[in-house]
Parts: C-alpha cells; structure tokens; sequence
C-alpha cells in the first residue's frame, strides 16, 4: 500500500521513509505527468514498530511533561476549593482535546486525507485533491471554532453553574473558562494538523504537540501563580494550546500541495509523433466500496453529505467526553477536594491507556488506507493485532497501579500542599479506576476501523451512549454510599459496556475479525495481568520505601505478567519468549 508523498521537501521526522514516492513533487519537472503506481498491501510490522517507537518516545515525554504539570499544581493550590474550581473550568479544554485532537477530528481527516492521497496517486483529475480538500475544509473549521470558543467566553457563568451546580467557588471557575475558551481554536487547528501529518506518515510533530502544551501551562503556573493565583494555570493552558499549533506548522507548510498545471497539460501528455495520448492511470480506480469516495469530485462533498460523515464521529467523541462531565456534576456536592482527587487519580491512571493508544495512532492511516484499496482482510489482521497489543500494554499498566497505587501518588504529588490525606483519598480513586482502562483501550482501539471506511456509520456513538447511560445510572446510585471511588466504578462499568457493544458491532458492520480468539486472547492476557498485580502488590506493601516499593513493582509486574501469559499460552507472549531465547543464545554463540 502506497503513500504518496506530498510536494516539498519531506523532513526528517517522517517515519515512513520506507514508503514509495507516487505523487509529483515540487521538483518534478513541469513536463512529466504524475505516474501512477500500483496499490501494495498493508505495511507490516517493521513500519509499526518505528512508527510507533517516534510516538512512543514523544508520548512518553509528553506524558512525563503532564506529571510535572499535575506535580505544579499540586505542590502550588493542592486539592481544595480553589483547585477544583479550576478543574471545573479545565473540563471544557479537556473536552475540546479528546474532540478536537484524540478523537473526532482525527477519526474524520485522517481517512478523508488517506482517501485523497490514494486519488492522488491516481493522477485522474488536473486538480490535486488533498488541496481541493485543505481548501474546503480548514477555512470553515475555523471560522465555526473562534465562533464556538467566542460563545463559550461570553457564557462561561452559566456552564459553570449547570456543569458544577454546587462548586464553592463559582466565580473563580467562570473566570478561568473564559481564559481558556481560547483552546477550542487552537486544539481545532492543532488537531486538523495532526491529521494531515499522519495521513502523510509523518508522526513525530503530532507527537510532540503534548510536550509543548504542558511546558506552557508549567511555565505559567510558576512566573504567575504568586499574582494570579490559579488563573495562572489557566493563561498556561491557553498558552500551551498555541504552542500545540506553532509546533507542528512548519511540518504542515512543508506538505502543503505544489500549484497543479492547468488542467489541459496535467490530464494529457504530448507524444512525439502524434496527438496528446491520455495518461496510463486514467481508467484505474481504487477498490473497495470506499473507492467510490476517492473517484468522486472529492473526498469529502458540502453540505448534507459532510454532515452525515462528521457527525456521527462528532457525537461519539462527544459521548465518550460527556463521561467527565458525569463525573464533576456528581461530585460538586461531595466535600471540597473530591473532584481534584477524581482528576489527579484519572491523570495517573490513564497513562498506561495513553501508550497503548499509541499503536492505532500510528496504525489509523494503515489501516484507513488499506480500506480505501479494498484490501479488508489486511485491515482485519492489523486491527486484530492492534486490540491485542493495545491490551496487553494497558493491562501492564493497570496491574501496576493497582499493586502500588498510594506509593506512586505518595512520589508523585504529596509535597507542598497536598497532604498524605489527599494521597490516601487519591489512590484509592485510582485503583478504582484502573479496573476500568481496559474498557477505555478497546474503545479508543475499535472506533478506527468503524470510521476509517470514510463512511457515516452511527453504531459506535450508540454504543457509548449506552455507555454513557450505565456510567450516570451507576454514579448516582454510588456516589452517595462511596463518594468518590463510587464514581471511578461506574465510569469503569459504562467503558466496558461500550467496549462489549463496539466489539460485537465490528465483526457486524465493519471487519469480520475473529472475535472470539480476540476475547480469548484479551480474557487469558488479563488473568495473567491479575496474577502480576497480587504478586507486585504484596510486595509493595511490605517495603517501607516508596521509591523502592515502585521499582520492585516495575521489575515484577512485567516479568510474572509475561511468565504467566506464556504458561496461558498467549501467542504474542510465546513469541516475545521464543525471540528473547533466539537473541540470548545469539549473544552467547558471539566469540
């Protein structure tokens, strides 16, 4: 499967170097026509593994970047009134980046730009169509999000008041969202960004974008927060927004489409002796059911056909969010800190499901592209792969939080004014929490393949508004009797529900993925996970040091998580086992 590489010089950063050039260039000569070639199959796991290293390592210090962040903001207000008026008002930016960047916008562009790319390579029209579809689309989307962020500004008194009706500090929350309404913007052009660039294969700017937006909050809480108090962290997010833009911008101009011939020069070609012949490609169309998209006018038509494409990626993002905004409406009226605690304990937490979510960043143009030629059976391979990887890397993650959970807020967060009390209520959130990071996981890994098919397809949102509706039912029946935890339970309770729905929809609508060697696979994988929590777990508490409770974790968790899958016989397990006995017996056979 080819990506064609935009016009301009590609840097250094794009880690699909092993890709085949199939678009013209800017310095391809004015008088060669764009030569087609042929569609190839899915890349493999060579071109993952180095995607996804880029991402790993950027993510890794994005999400290191995000400690310090909380880390800041703990040690400067700690967990009371005014923390969680802040929170309150951190909600809408939140909302707008798992919108704007993590889900809707990615879930739409991305297959819109790979279906473009592929029609690219087609050389059948004189107009190039990933420029057709930057034109009609970007231009808009911003007009509509400095729109939106302006209304959220002007009505930010009476959002606090319906999202947090019992917040102690009301006012405080509306003054920082009218600071950082500014974020519908930016994460809206940061994210349209994004998708471009990974579409194109490039992923290390998209990657960095976390990076940069933490250092900006971290440094505005610090140089502020003596004058402006929590409005500090408030002017940093705004900040760190921008600078999500300004990151990935010269990426972005360097892919921008070169200027087509006319249309006359490009569509034929003169021969020597003869009248203009048409090019080879003229009569090449993609595959699939998708390829009807790719041989239309464009990509993406106006009006009522945009709408039926982007809103139902839209409302399910929407949906999926809408979860946090249960969460904060049921505990205002729990006692001052709880939404801090709920906030600190899902950062934390949700760590492991950020990593693993890093596979199917890297693998949606894949297997976007893959659909786009018609070659379903390998974007079933590599979505049955990516559920399995995704998972196993996110259950590692939650047998580690739940073993040493109090230890790990204890290092992270109990200095200055947060006190071994918000540590004790904080870890106990998490661990809560934690059980639920498997349901996050394949929710974010199956809603790829329902929207790479750039087609409407409404169930995904139905099913996490099911979701949605177990998570709310469930809240407020045990917000009462467990305050906060009672909470992380029922988020836990409404993912997994999603998860369930998706999963049995995909095979359905979308993939015939073999669902029950998956369910297998993942049910055998997170036994082996539950033995590598009790084992690290009982270690933990028998350490008097923290620091040394969370390294012997590291080393536990992983090792009895392996060992154990291998005597399930998990297949990826036998293989990671069988690799790591062929490279030791390598190095021993070196003289």
């Amino acid at each position: 499967m080819t990506t064609p590489a935009a016009p301009g010089p590609v840097p250094a950063d794009a880690v699909a170097a092993d890709t085949a050039v199939s678009a013209p260039t800017a310095a391809t000569p004015a008088d060669a026509a764009p030569q087609p070639s042929p569609p190839r199959s899915v890349p493999g796991d060579r071109f993952v593994a180095r995607a996804a290293l880029v991402t790993a390592v950027l993510t890794a210090g994005g999400a290191l970047l995000g400690l310090v962040r909380d880390q800041t903001l703990a040690h400067l207000f700690g967990a009371g009134s005014e923390t969680d008026a802040f929170l309150v008002a951190w909600t809408f930016p939140e909302f707008a980046s798992t919108v704007l960047i993590e889900d809707a916008m990615a879930l739409v562009l991305v297959p819109a730009f790979s279906l473009a790319l592929a029609r690219r390579g087609l050389a059948t029209s004189p107009r190039d169509p990933v420029g057709e579809l930057l034109r009609a689309t970007l231009p808009r989307l911003l007009l509509v999000l400095a729109v939106t962020a302006a209304a959220l500004a002007a009505t930010a008194p009476l959002l606090v008041r319906l999202l947090a009706p019992g917040l102690a500090d009301p006012q405080l929350a509306a003054d920082c969202t009218r600071m950082t309404a500014v974020t519908v913007l930016t994460f809206g052009a940061a994210g349209y960004l994004s998708a471009v660039l990974r579409a194109h294969h490039s992923f290390a700017p998209p990657a960095a974008i976390y990076i940069a937006y933490n250092l900006g909050i971290v440094a505005a809480a610090f140089a502020l927060h003596t004058a402006w108090g929590m409005r500090a962290a408030a002017l940093g997010v705004a900040l760190g927004s921008l600078l999500m833009v300004l990151v990935q911008l010269p990426a972005f101009l360097r892919r921008l489409p070169a200027r087509r011939r006319p249309a006359a020069a490009a569509v034929t070609r003169a021969t020597p002796d003869g009248p203009p012949a048409a090019p080879a490609a003229a009569d090449r169309t993609p595959r699939g059911a998708e390829g009807a998209a790719v041989a239309a006018d464009g990509p993406l038509s106006p009006g009522a056909a945009t709408l039926a494409l982007v809103a139902p990626v839209a409302l399910f993002a929407l949906s999926r969010q809408a979860q946090v905004l249960v969460e904060r409406f049921l505990a205002s009226d729990l006692p001052a800190g709880a939404i801090s605690h709920l906030n600190y304990a899902q950062k934390v937490a949700q760590l492991p499901m950020v990593l693993s979510l890093m596979i199917v960043t890297v693998t949606l143009p894949v297997v976007a592209r893959a659909m786009a030629e018609g070659d379903l059976d390998g974007a079933r391979r590599r979505v049955e792969r990516d559920l399995v990887w995704a998972s196993g890397v996110v259950l590692a993650g939650a047998a580690y939080v739940l073993a040493c959970g109090p230890q790990l807020i204890e290092v992270l967060f109990q200095r200055g004014a947060f006190d071994a009390a918000a540590t004790e209520a904080t870890a106990s959130v998490m661990r809560v929490y934690a059980l639920g990071l498997l349901g996050h996981t394949l929710v974010g890994t199956l809603a790829r393949p329902f929207f790479s098919a750039a087609r409407p397809t409404w169930y995904p949102m139905v099913a996490m508004a099911c979701g949605l509706a177990v998570t709310a039912a469930a809240g407020a029946a045990l917000v009462g009797p467990w305050g906060a935890p009672g909470l992380a339970a029922a988020n836990a309770a409404g993912i997994a529900v999603a998860a369930l729905l998706m999963l049995r929809g995909l095979r359905a609508r979308v993939l015939a993925v073999d669902i029950r060697r998956v369910l297998a696979t993942l049910a055998r994988t997170a036994c082996a996970a539950a033995a590598a929590a009790v084992a690290a777990w009982s270690l933990a508490d028998r350490l008097d040091s923290p620091v040394a409770a969370l390294v012997a974790a590291a080393v536990l968790v992983p090792s009895v998580l392996v060992a154990a899958s291998a005597a399930l016989r998990v297949p990826e397990a036998l293989s990671l086992v069988a690799e790591a006995r062929r490279r030791l017996r390598h190095v021993r056979s070196v003289p």
